[in-house]
C-alpha cells in the first residue's frame, strides 16, 4: 500500500526541531514547529498549508519570518495553531515590519489558539496591512484541525510554559485496485478521487458517479477501493518530564506508525531534565512502546551530547523494545 503521508525531518538531531509531511497526489503540506526552515526548498514552502507549533520559543517559531516571505503572494491561507499566546506572537511578528504595499497582495492568516476548553481563533490579512481581526471562539475537544480524511489531534501539555504534542491522523487509506481497474477497461482520473469520498462518506450503494463518460452505480465500483487502517504521525518535544505528561503522550500517539519524540538528555541527567522541563531518551523509549507506536524516531538532542548521540540512541532504543 502506497502511503498518504511523506514525512521527513528539515533539521539534524542536534538543530531546530521541524517536521515535513507531504501529502501524496496532493500539493499540499503540513509543517510541525517553525524554527530554522531554510534548508526547505520554495517548492517545498509554497506547499505548506496549516503549520502546527509546539511552542514559541526561537527555535521553534523563528522560521515563521521565512514562510511569511514565501507565501506572500500565495491566494491559499495560511494556517497556524498553537498553544496559548500564539496570536500574540503571530501578530507581534507582523507588526515588526512595515505594510504600506500589500493591499493586492492575496495573503491571509489564520490563527488558532489551544487555551484550556477554547481554540481562539483570529485573522490576519494583507488587504487589511496585517492588521488583528478577532474571529468567534469555539470549544476544544483535542482535535485542532479536522478536514476529511485528515485529522490533527493536539494535546496540551508542559514545558514550564503552555506547549503542545500533536498527532495527524487519516481516517481511512483507500489505494486503487490497478487490476481490477484494468479488468473493468476503465483508466486512471479525477473520478477515482471522487470513488474515494463516497468510500470514506459511506455513500448508499444506488449513488452514481461518471468514469471514463460511463455511469455507474457506487456498489459496481467499490471494490477497486482496497481500504486499510490510515496512517498516523505523531510530534512530540519540549515537555516536562512529568507524570501527567507522559500519560497524556501516550494517549496522544497511541498505535502511531511514527513516533517523533524528543530525547534531549540521558537518562543519568534526570535532574537536569526537570529543570530544563525536557524528556530524556529513556523516556521516550517508553512511552513508544507504552504507546505501541510502531516506529520510533529520536529528535532535539542537547548540544552537551553531540559526541554520543549512539548513547542517547541506544538508551531509548533499549527501552523502547524491551
Amino acid at each position: 500500500m502506497k502511503p498518504t503521508f511523506h514525512h521527513r525531518l528539515v533539521n539534524g538531531a542536534y538543530e531546530d526541531p521541524c517536521l515535513f509531511v507531504r501529502m501524496v497526489r496532493e500539493k499540499r503540506a503540513f509543517l510541525f514547529d517553525a524554527g530554522q526552515i531554510d534548508r526547505l526548498s520554495p517548492g517545498d514552502l509554497l506547499k505548506i498549508t496549516d503549520v502546527f507549533v509546539t511552542h514559541m520559543h526561537i527555535d521553534h517559531f523563528i522560521g515563521f519570518d521565512t514562510l511569511l516571505r514565501a507565501l506572500l503572494r500565495r491566494d491559499i491561507p495560511l494556517r497556524i495553531y498553537g498553544p496559548e499566546q500564539i496570536i500574540d506572537c503571530v501578530e507581534g511578528k507582523l507588526r515588526g515590519y512595515t505594510w504600506n504595499l500589500i493591499e493586492e497582495y492575496p495573503m491571509k492568516i489564520e490563527v488558532y489558539c489551544v487555551a484550556g476548553a477554547e481554540l481562539r481563533h483570529a485573522s490576519f490579512y494583507a488587504e487589511n496591512h496585517f492588521r488583528r481581526i478577532e474571529r468567534e471562539t469555539s470549544a476544544f475537544d483535542g482535535v485542532a484541525l479536522r478536514e476529511p480524511p485528515y485529522t490533527v489531534l493536539a494535546a496540551p501539555l508542559s514545558h514550564g510554559i503552555p506547549c503542545l504534542g500533536f498527532s495527524l491522523e487519516e481516517d481511512l487509506h483507500i489505494n486503487i485496485d490497478k487490476a481490477a481497474l484494468k479488468a473493468m477497461d476503465l483508466p486512471v482520473g479525477p473520478w477515482l478521487a471522487d470513488l474515494k469520498g463516497m468510500v470514506r462518506d459511506r455513500v448508499a450503494p444506488e449513488t452514481r458517479l461518471e468514469a471514463a463518460k460511463r455511469e455507474f452505480r457506487f456498489s459496481e465500483l467499490s471494490h477497486l477501493a482496497l481500504v486499510t487502517e490510515g496512517q498516523k504521525i505523531s510530534y512530540v518535544t519540549d515537555v516536562s518530564p512529568l507524570e501527567k505528561n507522559l500519560d497524556k503522550i501516550v494517549d496522544l500517539v497511541k498505535g502511531a506508525d511514527t513516533l517523533y519524540c524528543e530525547a534531549y538528555f540521558l537518562h543519568e541527567d534526570l535532574e537536569r531534565a526537570f529543570e530544563r522541563h525536557h524528556l530524556t531518551a529513556k523516556m521516550a523509549g517508553e512511552v513508544a512502546r507504552r504507546a505501541g507506536a510502531k516506529d520510533l524516531v529520536l529528535i532535539h538532542f542537547s548540544p552537551k551530547y553531540r559526541d554520543l548521540q549512539n548513547r542517547i540512541e541506544e538508551e531509548a532504543q533499549n527501552a523502547y523494545r524491551r
